[in-house]
């Protein structure tokens, strides 16, 4: 996976503790994931629902198969595929 320019200047400019980007563990999480879906009455959404959504807005705001694929790290283009069809770009 590539990143941006960008995103590697906020990375840098965050503040480490350790070898961990967002020292937090995987059931620190979990428990905030599921804590804010139950405040928000969004029981049916799941952590990676936001991984399609956010393929999906990339797809159109009009980047490339390419792009979005190197942004995602998706190595099989065809499961891209979906995504651009529902947006109306394949």
């Amino acid at each position: 996976m590539i990143l941006t320019r960008r995103a590697i200047e906020v990375l840098q400019q965050l503040p480490l503790s350790g070898e961990m980007v967002f020292p937090m563990s995987s059931n620190a999480l979990r428990l905030a994931w599921e804590r804010i879906r139950r405040r928000a009455g969004c029981l049916d959404l799941h952590f990676h629902d936001l991984r399609h959504e956010a393929i999906s807005r990339f797809f159109e705001m009009g980047l490339t198969t390419p792009e979005v694929a190197s942004i995602s790290g998706h190595r099989d283009i065809r499961m891209l595929t979906r995504y651009a069809i529902r947006c109306g770009k394949g």
